[in-house]
């Protein structure tokens, strides 16, 4: 059973996710509040295992709501964020303070149609009360900075869903600017988010950091954002090709397709990682990328949030490394160099 906290300002949105959650029989005492303020005090006394969260709030938003939690009380927090610019770019920040996930509010902040996505709000949560916390920066810094040498041609694809934009924002920061191959990262987002996750991740990133666009070619030391709505392949001339066939796995952009459209073009070196996320995505891709002798690194269970993909990725027995986050930037340098 689980214990559910509601953070929202508005009266109306507080009672709709309330009858949302007590539609579902795993949800056992749901708890509201109007702002952040008392969300920290409430969370203090009641100890919920799962917070509901408003990006925009008065007072202490739910940005600055979420940095408090997670220094004082540390608890799966699902974001609840209208389709905005502003709302996307305040979403991704709150991801990269520690909440697990976010639910886009159809209809903008007031949404009157929020019943839309009630039972993906019911299915998050669930995966959010199961989930490991996001470790502490400190915890995973790589322990020497990486030199590079240009190898082979090679082109490294991530694959990432629930806790992947931090795990992936950690992941690009710790490589240098002259890093020799190109990156696709793929993270299940819907459209208009992923444009504000590049942004937040160039700015953090000392590669450069875009949102892919229809015949971009791939460059070394820049990552192309997959963008939501789209899946992303590779043409026979190594430039990308997006389109909106539908959907795999429930996802797109989906992983598989970008991974297997990679394998049957590329003629280089692939390397495969698959960061923390609900779902199979990217477990038939990491095989084809074997197929042509590519290299495939999973994130361990210890810290990644969901270890959904990860596990799925192992199951087909792809898998070369398992490794922490913390150490994957290193055994990906370690890979360049050797090719």
């Amino acid at each position: 059973m689980i214990d559910v906290l509601v953070v929202d300002d508005s009266a109306f949105m507080r009672k709709v996710l309330t009858d949302i959650l007590k539609e579902d029989s795993e949800i056992n005492m749901i708890y509201t509040v109007s702002s952040g303020e008392e969300a920290i005090e409430q969370i203090a006394l009641l100890r919920p295992d799962v917070v509901t969260m408003d990006v925009e709030m008065p007072g202490m938003d739910g940005i600055k709501t979420v940095k408090r939690i997670m220094e004082k009380y540390p608890t799966p927090i699902i974001m609840i964020s209208a389709y905005t610019k502003e709302g996307a770019e305040k979403t991704i920040e709150a991801l990269e303070a520690g909440a697990i996930d976010f639910v886009e509010k159809p209809g903008g902040t007031i949404s009157l149609n929020i019943r839309d996505v009630g039972q993906e709000i019911l299915e998050k949560i669930k995966i959010a009360n199961e989930a490991n916390l996001p470790g502490e920066r400190k915890e995973l810094k790589l322990t020497r900075s990486p030199t590079l040498k240009l190898g082979k041609e090679t082109v490294i694809i991530i694959a990432a869903s629930t806790g992947g934009p931090r795990a992936i924002d950690f992941l690009l920061s710790q490589l240098p600017h002259d890093f020799p191959s190109p990156i696709i990262v793929v993270q299940h987002m819907p459209p208009g988010f992923t444009g504000a996750f590049a942004k937040r991740l160039n700015e953090h990133c000392k590669i450069k950091v875009k949102e892919a666009s229809d015949g971009d070619h791939l460059h070394t030391a820049e990552a192309l954002i997959a963008p939501g709505g789209f899946h992303l392949e590779l043409n026979e001339n190594n430039r990308i090709k997006l389109n909106k066939n539908p959907s795999l796995h429930g996802v797109r952009p989906s992983a598989d397709i970008t991974m297997n459209s990679v394998a049957d073009t590329f003629n280089g070196n692939i390397i495969g990682i698959i960061l923390s996320g609900m779902g199979r995505d990217g477990s038939i891709g990491v095989r084809n990328i074997k197929r042509k002798r590519g290299t495939i690194i999973a994130q361990d269970m210890d810290t990644s949030v969901v270890h959904g993909m990860p596990k799925a990725a192992l199951e087909t027995g792809s898998v070369d490394y398992i490794l922490p986050l913390g150490k994957i930037a290193d055994k990906l340098v370690e890979i360049v160099n050797n090719v």
